[in-house]
């Protein structure tokens, strides 16, 4: 009979064989894993203080830095004091409910640090947090 299938292997593939997807997005998502930690790394280091009570990072509209040289550092960019002022006074009128998150270097002077949360309260952002690496909690010493 013509047409007749023999039972060889010349039918049709009819389905669709997914396993090959399935390594790409693997590899892909391996891929995305290894390069967003890079990312993330590209920024300006500060050799940051340990503490153990310490919570956890809030999400936040403004971050700042003082480098170990005591510049500040607002979102990433280097600004002067105006531009600070500024920068607060137009987040602000956007959110009133504006947070802020300072981090500073172990060797900056402290004075600088003060100088830095002192013009940010005085620009209207009244919650802040400042940013620690996490350490071991020391013990109690009691009995």
């Amino acid at each position: 009979m013509a047409g007749s299938s023999s039972g060889g292997d010349d039918d049709m593939i009819t389905g669709i064989n997914v396993t090959p997807l399935v390594d790409i997005v693997l590899v892909l998502l391996i891929i995305f894993m290894v390069t967003a930690t890079s990312i993330v790394k590209a920024q300006i280091g500060v050799d940051l203080p340990k503490a153990a009570t310490g919570k956890a990072e809030i999400k936040t509209t403004l971050t700042f830095k003082v480098t170990s040289e005591g510049d500040y550092v607002l979102d990433g960019d280097t600004a002067t004091e105006a531009q600070i002022a500024a920068k607060i006074k137009r987040e602000k009128e956007k959110d009133p409910d504006i947070r802020a998150v300072i981090a500073a270097d172990k060797g900056v002077n402290y004075g600088r640090v003060v100088e830095l949360l002192d013009l940010i309260k005085v620009n209207g952002v009244t919650k802040f947090a400042l940013n620690i690496e996490r350490k071991a909690r020391p013990s109690s010493g009691t009995k």
